[in-house]
């Protein structure tokens, strides 16, 4: 009986190694390229960071990781709020070795506990790009546009809850995303 207890509980959460290789955000509320410089200054301190570049004319951010170096999303739109602006859109771009996916479903992957919404179940190998759909990573309205999608209230909060997979510590920070 144990071992089937701990066979369900791996199957509820898979958890799957990936390593997060870059990230392109968008930001909102630049104005000039002053605007544009700050938000370039504040991204250059992230330690995480091995290079860096922009696009002013679509406000657009690069941002490559050191080789096994573990990302916090959070920090980096943190970044951009320090700096007076907002995100309106983080892709991640992370390498994958055949990791399942399924709608309203989650996964931990290099850490993070990520949860996927409107997605068809597929298997993600190579070199994949997720967009995170979380509030203050996307507008408003494609927020409510994906929370309306899963019963689960980890949407509401980033945070996990008893409703999520079993085997992610509960309280601890989630992600939802689509591919």
């Amino acid at each position: 009986m144990k071992q089937l207890s701990i066979i369900l509980l791996c199957a509820l959460c898979i958890n799957a190694t990936a390593q997060v290789k870059q990230v392109i955000l968008q930001a909102s509320g630049l104005t000039c390229s002053m605007c544009s410089k700050a938000i370039y200054k504040a991204l250059e301190k992230l330690s995480v960071a091995d290079s860096l570049s922009s696009n002013i004319s679509e406000a657009t951010y690069t941002l490559t990781f050191k080789k096994d170096t573990p990302v916090d999303f959070d920090v980096i739109r943190k970044a951009v709020e320090n700096a007076g602006f907002s995100v309106i859109n983080m892709q991640v771009k992370a390498n994958f070795d055949h990791v399942q996916i399924q709608n309203d479903a989650h996964i931990m992957l290099g850490g993070k506990a990520l949860h996927f919404l409107e997605v068809k179940e597929q298997v993600l190998t190579g070199e994949q790009t997720f967009q995170i759909v979380d509030k203050k990573f996307v507008a408003d309205k494609v927020y409510k546009k994906y929370a309306a999608t899963t019963h689960m209230e980890c949407v509401k909060t980033g945070l996990m809850k008893p409703c999520c997979a079993k085997g992610i510590v509960q309280g601890s920070r989630i992600y939802h995303v689509t591919v």
